[in-house]
């Protein structure tokens, strides 16, 4: 059995998921409103419609609320505009706590059902008080989020050591797993500081060519 979808994005090169356009004029580059686990959001349409097997998808599939307009973008806008605003919130109440944690990112779900704080720890943090003030002041569900370095890097994006944006945050939808032997089959130096991106783990781009190094080599 075959599916009809197409391929969202709701970040700038982040995962790509498939819903159902229905009966929808729905094209690539389109902005769309969707429903996600996360509630109502607003992607952009990087693959156009196609037909798919049920084994390339999740289902049940989710399907396009509507084709968003300019109203649907100036509240995007403006979500954008408050989370800056709750970030500033969000540091002071980290300082009054004392938490040793990095915050990242914030982010409102496009129906501000959800404020979502991203952040980073060297281990557990005990957030709870943090969130009942979060929620004291927004009056709206909060999330605090702990993510890895590589996420970090992807969100804030930077220059590589090739001199190029970072892949991750230009066009890199998912992490590959890397590791060491790919760079001593691509007879790269081992000396961390040459095979490491600014995230500080092994660079991504050592699995761009493994596959053709591995069939050289096998």
């Amino acid at each position: 059995m075959t599916y009809t979808v197409i391929g969202v994005r709701f970040k700038k090169a982040g995962k790509i998921y498939y819903f159902d356009p229905g009966p929808l004029p729905v094209k690539t580059n389109d902005s769309v409103i969707v429903e996600t686990a996360r509630g109502v959001e607003y992607g952009q349409v990087v693959i156009g419609k196609k037909e798919v097997t049920e084994n390339d998808i999740i289902l049940p599939l989710k399907k396009v609320i509507r084709i968003a307009d300019l109203k649907d973008a100036e509240q995007v806008e403006l979500n954008r505009s408050q989370a800056a605003e709750a970030r500033v919130v969000c540091l002071e109440k980290i300082r009054e706590h004392q938490l040793e944690m990095k915050l990242v990112d914030v982010e409102y779900t496009f129906d501000r059902n959800k404020v979502i704080f991203y952040f980073t720890a060297d281990g557990r943090v005990d957030f709870r008080e943090l969130v009942k003030d979060l929620a004291a002041v927004f009056r709206t569900r909060i999330e605090l989020r702990q993510i890895g370095v590589r996420d970090e890097a992807k969100l804030l994006g930077g220059i590589g050591p090739c001199g190029r944006i970072l892949c991750c945050s230009s066009w890199l939808g998912d992490f590959d797993p890397v590791s060491i032997r790919m760079a001593k089959d691509q007879n790269l130096s081992l000396n961390p500081s040459k095979i490491s991106g600014l995230c500080g783990r092994l660079m991504c781009c050592l699995k761009f060519e493994n596959d053709s190094y591995e069939q050289v080599t096998g």
